[in-house]
């Protein structure tokens, strides 16, 4: 036989277990806005942009046509891999003016390279600790690209459209404390209600008539009230009492 539940069930339940519920939520969003606020560290992202265009001895033939665009577009997942190997890291490590050391590994951990849309403009990010590096590192990534790719693939048709400087990267991209302690709140509350109805299905002690009935199919007739040793200690008082009573009335009759 299938049990259910109903819907005063679920919020007895949670008015049942309430702190424990609150507890978890609160203690989810304090860990979130301790991790974001004094753990994490703030990483700053620095873009620039490259277009893909027309080789100079193609531009100076005519016009694009449809073809050459298509071909161009296929080019960026070619370039992408290309900006991201050591061909062209390598000599950014080199000529990139830092404050500390990288190694290849480090530095391609850090770049994100992405198709803009169905264009033919490729965004080149660098996130990093310190913005300054960011913008150091993105401009000499899309300088030494612009350089080596026509030596590496013998055609010359990339140009930057965008160059970032320190004023465009003010705000650090993570953490942000505002959506880490909201998915923390969710998350904590979604875990600790889920625990809660855990509990309450695990708890399979009898606690009121009810549960007599569902468990034994038997009609309770009445319920004695738990007696601590403090009621026991008052009845007996109060009993001493009346018959001190009862016996004072009758020595005076």
């Amino acid at each position: 036989m299938e049990e259910t539940i109903s819907l005063r069930e679920i919020f007895e339940t949670l008015k049942k277990r309430w702190r424990m519920i609150a507890s978890i939520t609160i203690g989810a969003v304090i860990l979130s806005a301790i991790m974001s606020y004094f753990i994490m560290t703030p990483q700053y992202e620095a873009t620039t942009q490259l277009l893909v265009n027309q080789g100079q001895e193609e531009q100076q033939g005519g016009s694009l046509d449809v073809g050459d665009i298509d071909t161009n577009v296929e080019l960026i997942n070619t370039y992408s891999v290309i900006i991201q190997s050591p061909a062209i890291l390598d000599l950014v490590i080199e000529r990139a003016d830092t404050d500390r050391s990288y190694t290849y590994s480090q530095l391609e951990s850090q770049v994100d390279v992405q198709p803009e849309g169905e264009s033919q403009v490729v965004a080149v990010s660098v996130t990093d600790p310190d913005p300054r590096a960011a913008v150091t590192l993105v401009n000499a990534i899309a300088n030494v690209f612009q350089d080596e790719v026509e030596t590496i693939m013998n055609i010359d048709n990339v140009s930057i459209l965008a160059t970032p400087d320190l004023g465009q990267v003010q705000s650090p991209v993570s953490p942000q404390p505002t959506l880490n302690m909201a998915i923390a709140f969710v998350v904590g509350l979604m875990a600790a209600v889920g625990l809660a109805f855990l509990l309450e299905f695990l708890d399979n002690t009898i606690k009121d008539e009810d549960d007599v009935e569902k468990e034994l199919g038997l009609t309770a007739l009445g319920s004695i009230p738990e007696i601590t040793p403090g009621d026991s200690r008052n009845a007996q008082s109060a009993s001493k009492g009346r018959a001190y009573n009862v016996q004072k009335t009758t020595e005076t009759n």
